[in-house]
């Protein structure tokens, strides 16, 4: 690729846009994978039981059936589904049945977005940029699902975790060994904590997704990262958990997910760099 062309293309305002768009495949991810697993576990148990499952049920998969209104039904045209434009012209409503649509869907868009352009703003125009959009997008889609469903599904975070590791083995992020021992490291932390607690309380604290995302993050990120990581999301998850409880907003015998602020934490330590992270702890 010409090097002026891959200057514009790949300009933090280029992946910005490009962001917005991949947003917007995120609400559908987020949406529907954890339908479509759904989906398998019934197939495999019917399989296990020699039942079959009702055939009237209608596949669900990343491009079909077509989106619609939960509502009315409406088959949303394109020009319903511009990311953030068209929930801004449509002014939160659907435009059958004037429901309205939860503004998720063009924060997700914009927040992905954001993260685009400041990753080409903290990567350059480079090709590496668009690998670190993936590693954020990937986490977007991950926070939305465990904090709808408390779900991490094994088919975004090991491929996440293979990929930094492969990443890393080709020069493309951090040295080899830094990736290696940051998944080893990452997955037998919470692995630990995991059964120190419930040795102790006879009760889960976290799941075994939450090991694996820490493992991918270590992966991309390097071990000298993860205590970074555990200590913001632990920090902002607590105080998210306590402001849910003291409101009501947290049903009596439920938790708080902590894949998001695990991504979330993720994501500002790749943003600010390792240098400028172990800055502010004073590590340096």
């Amino acid at each position: 690729m010409d090097s002026s062309l891959a200057s514009v293309l790949l300009a933090p305002l280029s992946l910005a846009l490009l962001g917005v768009c991949v947003g917007s495949f995120l609400n559908v991810v987020i949406h529907r994978l954890p339908l479509m697993l759904e989906m398998g576990w019934r197939q495999e148990s019917a399989d296990l039981l020699g039942v079959k499952v009702d055939a009237s049920l209608d596949e669900v998969t990343l491009s079909k059936p077509r989106s619609r209104c939960p509502y009315c039904k409406h088959a949303i045209r394109w020009h319903e589904n511009v990311p953030v434009l068209s929930y801004l012209l449509l002014k939160g409503r659907c435009a059958s049945c004037s429901h309205r649509i939860s503004p998720r869907y063009p924060l997700i868009e914009i927040l992905t977005g954001l993260l685009f352009g400041l990753i080409g703003w903290r990567f350059g125009s480079t090709p590496t940029a668009l690998l670190w959009c993936g590693f954020a997008a990937v986490l977007v889609a991950l926070a939305g699902i465990d904090w709808d469903t408390t779900l991490l599904p094994d088919n975004m975070t090991l491929p996440l975790l293979w990929a930094g590791l492969m990443a890393s083995a080709l020069g493309w992020t951090i040295e080899l060994p830094q990736a290696l021992w940051g998944a080893i490291a990452g997955y037998l932390s919470l692995w630990s904590i995991y059964w120190i607690f419930k040795l102790a309380t006879g009760k889960e604290g976290m799941g075994f997704g939450d090991f694996k995302l820490l493992a991918a993050t270590g992966a991309w990120l390097g071990i000298k990262m993860l205590l970074p990581i555990v200590l913001a999301a632990s920090l902002i998850g607590a105080v998210v958990g306590i402001a849910m409880k003291m409101s009501a907003a947290l049903r009596e015998g439920r938790y708080v997910p902590f894949g998001p602020f695990l991504a979330g934490a993720a994501l500002v330590v790749m943003l600010a760099g390792e240098g400028r992270v172990l800055n502010w702890l004073g590590w340096t």
